[in-house]
């Protein structure tokens, strides 16, 4: 539903209706769908290895009764959250920093959370959304349904909506340029529960009253500002899922070839009087006692032989699939370095994580820069600054400052050396400027 749907469907069923309706439209969305998909998966549950599993264990119940509900195995891998949380920690571990240490404190102690918060949402969802209302607030998908221009594409309200439990009134909030209208839906029944209100409330201080709300106001635009996960505006999961559930139905399935597995196995021989709860009886005794009694009075045999569940070829494809994962999505994957790797090659291991996370960080520099054009600063002094860690060849890298400590002075040799943090550093020359301090006194009173 775009804003021009909405205030038609509101001029025609009221406001209240409306709201509901946006959220219903959003709801059956693809973007939705795929968050609440990506959520699973982030949380370490993947959805299409536990259908597949259900699929089974009903047809093999309704093949062999009882007998074929044996639970199946679902490992679950953790690729997806690991792979966004290296991308987002990569770029934003070490938070933000602007040109003007001022600025920092416009936006408030926690903002560096806040926007690693709403970034990593973005990664996993496409886009999330940042609600800024004296501090920075994340608004996800999953909880939030925005309302686009037809014409601008620009984001011109929605509805922030939540229910805690399914027996529970579900609430809604309406976010407009102008205002917020707050509504709830209880037993089927949408209702307005307060009138809009501005988002800066103006107060007044007097001695003797104190602090009283005389007013409201609003900003000169709508307080939230949508950040984007990449330039495809599409969420990570799209690619990855198959990746994923290719590497997890293999995984799971080795290990339920490996618990089923007898590795030794028999044939009978006429026994074809046995019945299905013959047959099962049979196979239950050997698999937990490895031994079964059987008649051979009537020219009856039972022949072992021994199997092996094939290993190495599920390796290899479980490793080339993970070795893909890694390279598609543009990670770090540290069992590629080895202990002794220059930096060079190091560099290069970092080459694709770097395209990926420049991608994210041009998104988090536009969502900054609105954000601070909403509460007035300029774009030049708002655009964040970042520092990306790296792991390294500590020797390598302090063999070099040595040799070029010849052409650097003592505090450039100092912050060069990749073991000693700012912190120490402002401390080390804070000492040897005390140190010289001393030796000037001291020479001058010999």
């Amino acid at each position: 539903m775009t804003y021009q749907d909405f205030l038609e469907t509101a001029a025609n069923t009221g406001l209240a209706s409306a709201v509901k309706t946006a959220v219903s439209a959003w709801k059956n969305g693809t973007t939705y769908k795929t968050a609440v998909d990506a959520d699973s998966y982030d949380r370490h549950k993947n959805i299409t290895l536990a259908t597949i599993s259900a699929m089974k264990a009903e047809m093999g119940k309704r093949l062999y009764g009882n007998a074929g509900n044996d639970a199946k195995s679902e490992i679950s891998s953790n690729f997806f959250h690991r792979l966004n949380t290296q991308r987002c920690n990569y770029l934003l571990g070490n938070g933000l920093s602007f040109p003007e240490k001022e600025i920092s404190g416009r936006f408030g102690a926690k903002f560096d959370t806040a926007v690693k918060d709403i970034a990593y949402k973005a990664l996993i969802h496409g886009i999330c959304f940042g609600y800024w209302s004296d501090k920075l607030y994340c608004f996800e998908v999953t909880e939030f349904a925005p309302l686009w221009d037809e014409e601008t594409g620009a984001l011109m309200a929605g509805v922030r909506f939540w229910q805690i439990a399914p027996n529970k009134p579900t609430y809604y909030v309406l976010y407009e340029a102008d205002g917020y209208t707050k509504f709830v839906d209880k037993d089927g029944v949408m209702r307005l529960t307060d009138d809009k209100h501005g988002y800066i409330q103006v107060v007044s201080k007097t001695e003797i009253d104190g602090e009283m709300i005389v007013g409201e106001q609003n900003y000169s635009a709508l307080p939230i500002i949508p950040m984007w996960g990449s330039k495809l505006h599409q969420s990570t999961l799209i690619g990855l899922r198959s990746a994923i559930d290719a590497y997890d139905i293999v995984n799971s399935g080795f290990a339920d070839d490996l618990n089923e597995m007898q590795e030794i196995f028999w044939i009978l021989q006429n026994y074809g009087g046995m019945n299905q709860d013959d047959l099962t009886k049979f196979f239950r005794r050997l698999k937990w006692f490895k031994v079964a009694e059987m008649d051979t009075s009537d020219s009856g045999t039972i022949t072992p032989y021994k199997q092996e569940v094939p290993y190495q070829s599920r390796q290899i494809f479980l490793d080339n699939i993970r070795k893909q994962m890694y390279e598609g999505f543009g990670a770090l994957d540290v069992h590629q370095l080895s202990a002794g790797s220059t930096n060079d090659h190091i560099d290069a291991a970092y080459q694709p994580l770097d395209e990926e996370a420049d991608d994210l960080e041009f998104q988090v520099i536009e969502f900054v820069q609105q954000l601070g054009a909403l509460l007035g600063i300029d774009e030049d002094k708002c655009t964040p600054q970042f520092k990306r860690n790296r792991i390294s060849n500590q020797s390598e890298q302090v063999a070099m400052i040595v040799q070029e400590a010849a052409w650097l002075d003592e505090e450039t040799i100092i912050k060069k050396l990749p073991n000693i943090t700012p912190d120490e550093i402002d401390d080390i020359m804070a000492r040897k400027a005390a140190e010289t301090i001393d030796r000037g006194f001291g020479g001058g009173g010999e």
